[in-house]
């Protein structure tokens, strides 16, 4: 079809033949370009499977030269009767692996324009087929235009040979850390260590009665994420402004009661106080949108634009519009609609490799009950909720049902469900003047 249009498909048969020939050449030039370059870069299929093949055997660890890896292709089942002249011919053509990452960039530059014209004709012929409206067209291809920038597929079967370097990868990573977490710091360190920190594309919960300081953890979180990774975290607030907001952030920076920051009747030594949490705050890149009549659609195209992505915080589940269409509730179950919320933000954290800490609201039955720490079931039109979700906690506060108790600001956040670990309760503390959360060391019972 390419040639009857006119049309040439771009690829650079010299450059896959280079890329090739230097690993062949010069074992220790693989790293870098398996850093760079996947299978499907390569357009000539006879260098494709030499690529993969010799992709699986750096990740076995085995010696690669073109006797070892004619011989693997053999076992493989890709090699052909030319296949040794072939590789001959690259180990003439390549005298030098000197200049292997240049060529690299050619390949991948190539392939990025085959899979850019593969999406654009995709997308074209949608459109000229009436499938869809224009709004789900649009969707579509900002979809497929973020995949390619971030150079992944929308799907597709991938051979575990491929996967197995970026497992690996994350094994190291875990035994640099030495056993600690991974992913985002929460700015609570036992926390971090239970769940491994905010992994990519996790679907965090954390889940209370209204008051009881959702909101403030979630700021807490993020801030924390923020000032530690020096990637950009948006926050999608539902229910609060912009300003307050900020005010939340600036009131626990800054450690000055939220009251006063509201009537500005500060001390000198308040106001030195704030002029400081307003330089932190202002040095890290937090992205804040408070528009109440989002969809998780909405969401997703803007996390796409921007290219530091750390972390999204969404405030919260219960007051977003249903899935796709942007309706209130009124027209469906409410059940049904938190689920299909649920999910889609499940999808939302996987397709962009970043952590989703989603607030959502307890329904009353724990006040039904003497022991009224959240459970699991409390989850307000639960339904596909607790299963999406990779990590879910709750807040309690003893104080929050009984003022007169000895300690009224002592918290519990409580890990109902780890994907990556054991639940558990970790002990904080409430200080309501600055609506921030505070970890507290853990206590032998005999203190």
């Amino acid at each position: 079809m390419d040639e009857l249009l006119g049309r040439h498909t771009p690829y650079s048969a010299a450059a896959e033949q280079s890329v090739v020939g230097s690993m062949l050449i010069d074992a220790r030039c693989i790293p870098d370009v398996i850093d760079k370059l996947k299978a499907e870069d390569f357009y000539v299929q006879a260098n494709r499977d030499i690529f993969e093949t010799i992709f699986a055997m750096f990740a076995y660890g085995q010696t690669i030269d073109p006797v070892t890896v004619l011989e693997q292709m053999k076992i493989r089942g890709v090699a052909k009767e030319n296949t040794g002249d072939y590789l001959k011919e690259l180990m003439y053509v390549t005298p030098t692996a000197a200049n292997v990452l240049p060529y690299a960039a050619i390949v991948r530059d190539k392939s990025l324009m085959r899979a850019l014209g593969a999406a654009a004709d995709e997308i074209s012929k949608r459109v000229y087929e009436g499938s869809g409206e224009a709004d789900e067209l649009l969707e579509l291809a900002e979809r497929k235009i973020y995949a390619l920038g971030k150079d992944r597929s929308l799907g597709g079967l991938e051979p575990v040979s491929t996967v197995v370097q970026r497992v690996y990868d994350g094994v190291s990573e875990a035994a640099d850390s030495e056993g600690g977490s991974t992913g985002l710091t929460t700015g609570m360190k036992e926390l971090d260590n239970a769940i491994l920190g905010l992994g990519p594309g996790d679907l965090v919960l954390v889940a209370s009665r209204p008051g009881m300081g959702k909101t403030s953890i979630g700021l807490n979180i993020a801030l924390a994420a923020a000032k530690s990774s020096q990637r950009t975290v948006a926050v999608f607030s539902l229910e609060m402004t912009k300003e307050q907001l900020v005010l939340r952030l600036l009131s626990g920076e800054a450690l000055v009661d939220s009251k006063k920051l509201q009537t500005g009747r500060l001390t000198n030594d308040e106001w030195k106080r704030l002029g400081g949490a307003a330089g932190v705050l202002s040095e890290t890149d937090i992205r804040i949108d408070d528009n109440p009549t989002l969809t998780v659609a909405d969401m997703n195209a803007q996390c796409r634009r921007l290219k530091n992505l750390g972390l999204i915080v969404v405030d919260y589940l219960q007051l977003m519009q249903s899935a796709g269409s942007g309706n209130s509730w009124a027209n469906e179950s409410r059940t049904q609609a938190v689920s299909d919320i649920s999910r889609m933000m499940k999808i939302m954290a996987k397709e962009l490799g970043v952590p989703v800490l989603c607030l959502s609201q307890l329904s009353r039955a724990n006040e039904q009950r003497q022991n009224k720490r959240p459970m699991l079931s409390d989850l307000r039109e639960s339904g596909a909720i607790e299963q999406d979700a990779d990590v879910v906690m709750g807040i309690y506060r003893e104080g929050y049902y009984n003022n007169e108790c000895e300690n009224p600001n002592e918290a519990e956040l409580i890990i109902l469900k780890n994907r990556r670990g054991q639940t558990g309760t970790l002990n904080m503390m409430w200080l309501p003047e600055y609506t921030s959360f505070v970890a507290v060391d853990k206590r032998h019972e005999d203190d």
